[in-house]
């Protein structure tokens, strides 16, 4: 193992994951307990918003994806009336290296999940609805007629909301992802998480042209697609552009790039604090290759100003609060 990764190894991260990041030519790593940039440190501010939107997910026994990975944004989108539904349970049959979400043997699927969303988005008067669900490749689908039912249940409820969903990559299966292209969501998420080189060591059950079929079919059959890139993880700057021409090559309508931050010493270690200035060149360069919108911060994450992005890449913007 190269001397530096020996730092992250002394810390608990397994000798598996760094021996990936090895075999990537990644021989780096920032120790967890360095000081982080002051970019990188996110507003913490409870309001009443927040606290009416955690209870309504507690009365409604709702998982969001703000609080089972750690999102640094989450009093920010939950102050504003913001949050990501994650469906499908909260295990994931998947275990990326860089990810909080629990990997224990998933349970069995909740068939009145679906309403409760619709339930939720209802009470919390939400104009946009992002869901995004664990993998479950133990399910012949994917997971996919959960979504599907989800999105239905939304619009049913509260026809004025659009829908984003953010959907794993149901093996690639062409039936499963058509039960969600059917459904005909108004964003169709997919992450593409990290570059090719480095996908193995990230996200070992997933496959960088797999990912990238699966927006290529969103696009043909005409919905908005979108995709997201973790930075930090020993990529070069010629790889995130590479993986931005990869994704105007698909016809990719709004693209998310943040940088990574360890959940825990067990998971993939940083390697490179990317700035503010770096980022928002990334989305400069994304954007003249045709990206509609791009949005690059450190702390973006894949919802993160998921209405607004999809404002920017329509003709009439996305209306605030219940269209009257």
């Amino acid at each position: 193992m190269p001397d530096g990764l020996q730092g992250a190894a002394a810390e608990g991260t397994s000798a598996r994951l760094l021996s990936r990041l090895a075999d990537a030519g990644v021989d780096q790593s920032v120790s967890i307990s360095a000081r982080k940039p002051d970019w990188m440190r996110a507003r913490f501010k409870i309001t009443d918003d927040y606290r009416r939107l955690k209870r309504t997910l507690r009365d409604l026994d709702l998982v969001t994806v703000c609080e089972e990975a750690g999102c640094p944004n989450i009093f920010e989108c939950w102050s504003d009336g913001t949050a990501t539904f994650m469906i499908n349970g909260e295990r994931c049959t998947r275990a990326c290296g860089f990810c909080l979400v629990d990997t224990r043997h998933p349970q069995a699927l909740d068939p009145g999940e679906p309403e409760r969303v619709a339930e939720a988005v209802l009470r919390m008067d939400l104009a946009h609805a992002v869901v995004t669900a664990v993998a479950r490749d133990d399910l012949g689908d994917g997971g996919a007629a959960a979504f599907a039912a989800t999105i239905r249940a939304v619009r049913a409820r509260r026809p004025g909301t659009a829908v984003e969903v953010l959907i794993p990559d149901c093996k690639g299966d062409p039936d499963a992802l058509g039960v969600i292209f059917d459904a005909r969501p108004d964003v169709l998420n997919h992450n593409m998480e990290t570059v090719a080189r480095l996908q193995r060591a990230v996200r070992p059950s997933a496959s960088y042209a797999r990912s990238l079929a699966v927006l290529a079919r969103a696009k043909e059959v005409g919905l908005v697609t979108k995709s997201s890139l973790i930075v930090g993880l020993g990529e070069t700057d010629d790889e995130v552009v590479e993986v931005l021409a990869d994704l105007a090559a698909v016809g990719c309508d709004i693209v998310t790039v943040g940088q990574y931050l360890r959940p825990t010493t067990h998971h993939l270690p940083v390697v490179r604090w990317w700035t503010p200035d770096e980022l928002s060149r990334v989305a400069a360069i994304g954007e003249a290759m045709g990206i509609g919108h791009v949005e690059a911060s450190p702390l973006t994450r894949s919802s993160y100003h998921a209405r607004q992005s999809a404002s920017a890449v329509r003709d009439t913007p996305v209306a605030v609060g219940r269209p009257g």
